[in-house]
C-alpha cells in the first residue's frame, strides 16, 4: 500500500501577501522553486525526461508518459525541456523576480 503525500498549495497570485512572503523566504535561503508543465497530448512517452532528470522528479504512468512525482526537488536545469523531442515539457520558475531594477537585470 502506498501513501500519497499531500502538500498545501503554494500561493500563485503575485498580488497576494502569501506569494511575496513565500518568495522572500525562499530568497533569504537562496532557493528557487520550479513548476513542471507537461503537455500529455504532445508526449509520445519516449522516457527521456524520466531517465535523465538529475533529481528524478518524474515517474512513468502506465502508458510510459511522465508524471511529476517530486516537484519541489526540481533544480530548474531544464534538461527535460531542452531534450524533449515533442516539446511536451516546460519548466518555469514559481516565484520569478518581476520587479523592475532587480539585481538580475543590472
Amino acid at each position: 500500500m502506498s501513501v500519497k503525500k499531500t502538500e498545501l498549495p503554494e500561493p500563485t497570485d503575485a498580488k497576494s501577501p502569501e506569494y511575496w512572503q513565500k518568495k522572500t523566504e525562499l530568497d533569504q535561503k537562496g532557493l528557487k522553486r520550479f513548476r513542471q508543465i507537461l503537455y500529455s497530448d504532445w508526449c509520445k512517452g519516449c522516457g527521456i525526461c524520466i531517465a535523465f532528470c538529475p533529481k528524478q522528479v518524474f515517474s512513468a504512468d502506465e502508458t510510459g508518459k511522465p508524471l511529476v512525482m517530486r516537484a519541489n526537488d526540481c533544480i530548474g536545469c531544464r534538461f527535460c525541456e531542452i531534450h524533449c523531442p515533442d516539446f511536451a515539457v516546460a519548466i518555469e520558475e514559481k516565484y520569478p523576480d518581476r520587479r523592475r531594477g532587480s539585481d538580475e537585470e543590472r
